[in-house]
């Protein structure tokens, strides 16, 4: 259903530093780089972009899940976001209440966003 994804950033230096980490434990990457919007995906095809905040007020809080190949790879972008200092909302660990095989690690971005990493395998 969803084609691509964009946000804006207080600071998208910090926003790029952040996706740039994280998505990478996922196997996505930037893909698209106008200098002050950068689009992420897997291959060639932008899904995700972070820009600037143009609409001079805060953003509201949004929630993004991105998917994972497997568990280890939640893991993984669970580190690489405590290693940038990012607030965890919550730890690896399976969420059977919305599925028996749901994996999920949730952390906040530098723009505050709850940012989860997904997989739907079991292990």
């Amino acid at each position: 259903m969803i084609d691509h994804l964009s946000i804006q950033c207080a600071d998208p230096g910090a926003s790029r530093a952040f996706y740039d980490a994280v998505l990478g434990t996922l196997g996505g990457g930037r893909v698209l780089d106008l200098g002050d919007v950068v689009g992420y995906g897997v291959g060639d095809q932008p899904t995700f972009w972070v820009g600037p905040l143009t609409t001079g007020e805060p953003n509201r809080e949004v929630h993004i899940a991105f998917g994972a190949p497997d568990r280890e790879s939640v893991r993984a972008f669970h580190e690489a976001a405590v290693g940038l200092g990012a607030e965890v909302l919550h730890g690896p660990r399976v969420w059977p209440e919305y599925h028996p095989a749901y994996y999920g690690a949730f952390v906040r971005d530098p723009d505050g966003n709850n940012v989860e990493a997904v997989c739907h395998r079991l292990e």
